[in-house]
């Protein structure tokens, strides 16, 4: 215990001597009374004064160093700075002291604090001291955690042996590496030596493997860490992209389908596996993966997106027949007949030219029960003969109803059994085609009807309007039409019809006939795509291999900008061309079309409207070429360009044709738009299919805009099953729901592509139909009554009541559209309550000037 009044006694005299002017015996008392107390810096800090006062330098150096430490202890930074730059200024700090004095420095200045800090670690390098400066280094990363700092921090601790902090510094030096644009795949790599069991390290020096192409070390990196516990949601995912990238689709698929479980909005990744395994030929992992899928989705409500996504699958893909069966089932069970028949179609193609023919018998019978009167049953059954059973080809041959025209006899026999039942299926058939704007083969049905009912139009006035609507007028040999007679007792004996005369498509004498055939099958192919690329490259395909051309594209481009689509088709032996040649082509045409219509060039080598691409004709081999834009009203939305590697002069009916299909496409691409908006709006109820209330306004307005630009009528039809109080009160909520599924199911199926159809109320539905004026809604609409005909209720033989409203829009341009939607929704809802009030089995079409017209 120091004496305090020794020490009080001491520091009196010191004060003295130095009045006297004596320091050096100062110096003396104050030394004497640091060893008697040396906590007490008062003392410590004249002492120092005196010492470089008597240049004593290295007392003085090793006084300030004990009070400055004394100070850092105390916290006391203020006095700790000054004793500090004292002590720099006479004499060289330890590397501690630069150090501590660093860490006050940090809050204050930390520029200065990081210069400190390595001027410590200069110190320390110089005395070899490596261990001593991981702290110092460990403050500077801190300061100023740059990319050459953190290299720094990471050599050091590989140095010392601490591996996870320096693979931790590679790591974050590799991040702002790749921030800045640079290659980070050295440090990625440092990193995962350093410390290979990190997750986080595995999986970045991972991607940056993937990033190189470098598969199989990615996949050696990420598996242990995959199998050896619970690894991230982003590991796992970055393995089954590097498993699906060396096609080891077998081991990705269970990972593929643990993240969609967790995360169904990945969805498409399933979907990709899926087509890869097609790719790859493991059809039967495809089809079972997608059946697991098929389930899933069916739990969740989304089964008609899922039918839609393997639709467009497969037709992305190879040719796979366990996929087209799988499809063919969807198509089936979800009561989509012409896909189902298509798909059937494909199938038997499939299965003839691999040599299965018992498995294309089979197809081919169950599309002949779907569509007995598609075109081409006959010749591929007759392709079956003598190659598959007898007993099945008979069976098949049963099915369809194409007789030998060759024979009169084998006719009359028939006739007598074909009936009024055999005559309206073939009206209803026919109605249905013209509804749908397909005429070539509503003919065929009409010559049908021609030739096993002669003369039934005269006493028919259903089959009269029926041969009205298609535009033709029948017409027998050696004979004028015959006034109207009573139906004869017994069959009468045909005539051998002339063809058909329907009003002349085109001029000219060389008309292509079986061009003309085509349109509507090409239009029906149109019509089912499901997006914009699919509907051009179906265009570019048909009607490049149809009019033999070298190169067709279709394109999709604003005038004055690129192509936003673009598709090709060439011909065998001709290769691909360039897609920036194709643009050039396309631009140059479709600037030319906008500016004069259809452009034909029957000789591009001395055409001056081609002078800016010739260069690229050449390239192209292109010596003629015939361009057709595609109009939207008044807009032009792109075109299609047909290129010949010789001269070529279009035939005017060719050319009308062509524009008739060019027509077709833009309606294709609108109706894949208006598809694309419902699917976006996500209001379609699973269960039946129909559009739910909520997006009718919406869809009803964007109908009206696209018929004002197109100038084309549209029909709102309001049908209408019963009261829905009463209905409910008589039968159950139960039983009125289940019915309205199945018509709504019937409805979806039978309705065109661009037709929009919704649950209007507990027992209404309501349908949009694109297209169509008054006289064919009237048309449509005994269609859909005899649809839905056979439906009952459940557990009772009672037919469902069908009343129905409809009412045509009143297009006119200077109309606002809000303003036609609204008018013709609230006359459509006038016509069904007008027609409830006239009894069941009413149909009522009201005309804007409330005139109307009923149909019992």
């Amino acid at each position: 215990m120091p004496d305090r009044a020794e020490i009080v006694k001491r520091i009196a005299q010191a004060e003295k001597l130095l009045q006297r002017g004596k320091t050096g015996d100062a110096l003396n008392e104050y030394l004497q009374v640091l060893l008697e107390d040396p906590e007490n810096d008062n003392v410590r800090s004249m002492a120092a004064d005196l010492c470089l006062s008597l240049s004593r330098t290295a007392e003085a150096v090793s006084l300030l160093g004990d009070l400055f430490e004394r100070q850092v202890g105390a916290g006391d930074a203020t006095r700790a700075s000054l004793t500090y730059k004292k002590l720099a200024r006479h004499g060289s700090p330890t590397w501690e002291q630069k150090f501590r004095f660093g860490q006050l420095l940090e809050n204050s200045n930390k520029k200065l604090a990081v210069g400190t800090y390595e001027n410590a670690l200069d110190d320390l390098a110089k005395q070899r001291k490596v261990g001593e400066a991981l702290p110092i280094l460990t403050r500077i990363v801190t300061l100023e955690p740059t990319q050459g700092n953190y290299l720094r921090f990471g050599e050091l601790c590989a140095q010392l042996g601490e591996n996870k902090q320096s693979a931790m510094a590679f790591l974050k030096a590799a991040e702002q590496a790749e921030a800045a644009g640079a290659d980070a795949s050295q440090y990625f790599e440092r990193a995962y030596s350093e410390d290979p069991s990190d997750p986080k390290n595995a999986l970045s020096y991972g991607k940056s493997l993937l990033q190189q192409g470098q598969i199989g070390a990615a996949i050696f990196i990420f598996e242990p860490h995959v199998l050896s516990g619970n690894p991230s949601l982003e590991l796992r995912d970055c393995y089954s992209h590097a498993l699906l990238a060396a096609n080891r689709l077998t081991e990705a698929e269970p990972l593929v389908w643990q993240l969609f479980e967790q995360n169904p909005s990945r969805v498409q990744q399933v979907v990709t596996l899926i087509g890869q395994m097609v790719d790859c030929q493991q059809d039967a992992e495809a089809v079972a993966l997608a059946r697991k899928l098929e389930l899933f989705q069916r739990r969740r409500g989304e089964r008609r997106s899922f039918v839609a996504t393997m639709q467009d699958l497969v037709a992305g893909h190879r040719s796979s027949p366990e996929m087209l069966e799988f499809l063919s089932e969807l198509f089936n069970s979800s009561n989509r007949e012409t896909d189902y028949c298509q798909t059937l179609l494909k199938l038997f193609d499939l299965y003839v030219s691999s040599g299965n023919f018992e498995k294309a018998g089979e197809c081919l019978d169950r599309a002949a029960d779907v569509d007995p009167y598609e075109r081409g049953h006959q010749k591929r059954l007759e392709s079956l003969r003598g190659k598959i059973s007898e007993d099945r080809f008979k069976l098949i041959a049963s099915r369809l109803t194409q007789l030998n025209k060759s024979v009169p006899e084998q006719v009359r026999a028939e006739e007598p059994t074909l009936g009024a039942a055999a005559l309206q299926d073939l009206m209803l058939q026919a109605e249905i085609l013209v509804q749908y704007g397909m005429r070539t083969k509503a003919v065929e049905r009409l010559q049908r009807i021609q030739e096993l009912f002669p003369r039934e139009e005269e006493r028919n006035e259903d089959l009269q309007r029926l041969y009205l609507a298609a535009g033709i007028t029948p017409r027998y040999a050696g004979s004028a039409p015959a006034p109207p007679v009573p139906a004869p007792s017994g069959p009468a004996p045909l005539s051998p019809p002339e063809a058909f005369a329907p009003p002349p498509a085109v001029s000219g004498q060389q008309a292509d006939v079986a061009s003309f055939t085509r349109v509507a099958e090409i239009t029906r192919k149109l019509y089912h795509q499901a997006n914009a690329n699919a509907v051009l490259a179906t265009a570019a395909n048909e009607m490049g291999s149809q009019w033999k051309t070298t190169r067709c594209v279709a394109a999709m481009r604003k005038p004055g900008l690129p192509p936003t689509a673009l598709q090709e088709f060439h011909a065998d032996g001709s290769a691909p061309g360039s897609s920036a040649a194709l643009a050039a082509v396309v631009s140059a045409c479709q600037e030319l079309a906008v500016a004069r219509g259809t452009v034909d060039l029957p000789d591009t080598l001395s055409a001056p409207e081609v002078q800016p691409v010739r260069r690229v004709l050449a390239e192209l081999g292109v010596t003629s070429l015939l361009a057709l834009p595609l109009m939207d009203g008044e807009d032009s939305i792109g075109i299609v360009v047909f290129m010949q590697s010789s001269q070529r002069n279009w035939h005017p009916s060719e050319v009308v044709v062509l524009k008739t299909l060019a027509e077709q496409v833009v309606i294709a691409l609108n109706n894949v738009g208006l598809r694309r908006l419902v699917r976006n709006l996500s209001v379609t109820d699973e269960k039946s299919g129909l559009l739910k209330r909520a997006s009718y306004l919406d869809l009803a307005l964007a109908e009206a805009q696209r018929a004002t630009q197109q100038a084309t009528p549209f029909t709102i039809l309001l049908a209408q099953f019963g009261r829905g109080v009463a209905m409910i009160k008589e039968f159950g909520e139960q039983a009125v729901e289940t019915t309205m599924e199945q018509i709504g199911q019937l409805f979806t199926a039978n309705i065109r592509s661009n037709d929009l159809a919704f649950r209007y109320d507990t027992t209404t539905v309501a349908i949009i139909l694109g297209d169509t004026a008054e006289k064919e809604a009237l048309l449509a609409v005994e269609k859909l009554r005899k649809l839905v005909a056979d439906v009952r209720w459940p557990e009772k033989d009672q037919a469902i009541p069908f009343t129905a409203g409809l009412a045509e829009a009143v297009m006119r341009t200077n109309f606002d559209p809000v303003d036609i939607v609204t008018e013709v929704i609230n006359r459509a809802e006038q016509a069904l309550h007008d027609s409830l009030n006239q009894g069941p089995g009413s149909v009522l079409s009201l005309a804007p000037s409330l005139a109307s017209a009923a149909v019992a």
